[in-house]
């Protein structure tokens, strides 16, 4: 909807991945193997493919050991904000503005991985996002096409909008993919320090300017040891996707 490119995007990366127990005792998450490759270059393979050409990635634990591999990585401007401890998602998005400007952007977590069976993923988030009606465009996926992840879903689709899942609703059809489009002007009024992007969401939703659309392959959460086995059997094979 939207005819101005998407080129900067923020991947984060500075999260402990205390659910992978002994995988991150010497690595970072975002630095787990599956196949033979960092989760992270899945994601910065999607964002290239995409046609952004600066990645922001924030930086905590185990920073420098992300920064030397980034470092070598050629075709997109990579550049790092570092965290002196942890600031959650918003507020590690929060911090990094001044290195994403004031147009919308692409924030992905570092560690889902996911196939596609037909158009790329980021492109249709881009297709999708309407800056005149939107601050947040989240990507959701079926709990039946999801694998590595032992939540009840985050989101239901009512009249083409998400909504979040509330307190006593014991499940939701759609789980948070960990890609999304958001536009700066979110951040207005933001908490300072630590917190979640979810408050954005909320915001967002609570003003109708909250978007989603739905994926249509296998999404595959890297979060545990036993997760990262089962992404490896599929990844193995498909070391294109």
């Amino acid at each position: 909807m939207s005819s101005d490119k998407i080129t900067k995007a923020m991947i984060l990366a500075a999260g402990r991945g205390t659910r992978m127990r002994h995988l991150t005792d010497a690595v970072p998450k975002p630095l787990v193997k599956v196949a033979d490759r960092p989760l992270i270059d899945y994601m910065l393979d999607k964002a290239q493919a995409a046609g952004v050409t600066e990645c922001v990635v924030n930086l905590c634990y185990l920073g420098d050991m992300i920064r030397s591999r980034l470092e070598k990585r050629t075709g997109m401007k990579i550049v790092f904000s570092v965290e002196a401890e942890a600031l959650e998602t918003g507020g590690g998005v929060k911090k990094a503005l001044p290195l994403l400007g004031d147009k919308p952007f692409f924030v992905l977590n570092s560690d889902p991985l996911w196939t596609e069976p037909a158009e790329p993923a980021l492109k249709k988030l881009e297709q999708a996002w309407n800056p005149e009606t939107t601050d947040v465009l989240l990507m959701l996926q079926p709990m039946n096409r999801v694998f590595g992840h032992d939540g009840t879903g985050d989101y239901f689709i009512e009249d083409g909008k998400p909504r979040r899942r509330v307190e006593g609703e014991t499940s939701a059809p759609y789980v948070f993919a960990g890609a999304q489009i958001l536009h700066p002007r979110i951040f207005k009024e933001s908490p300072e320090g630590k917190f979640r992007l979810t408050e954005l969401y909320d915001k967002a939703e609570r003003a109708g300017r909250l978007q989603c659309i739905v994926h249509d392959g296998d999404w595959f959460h890297v979060g545990t040891p036993e997760a990262t086995a089962l992404a490896e059997k599929v990844f193995g094979g498909h070391r294109s996707e």
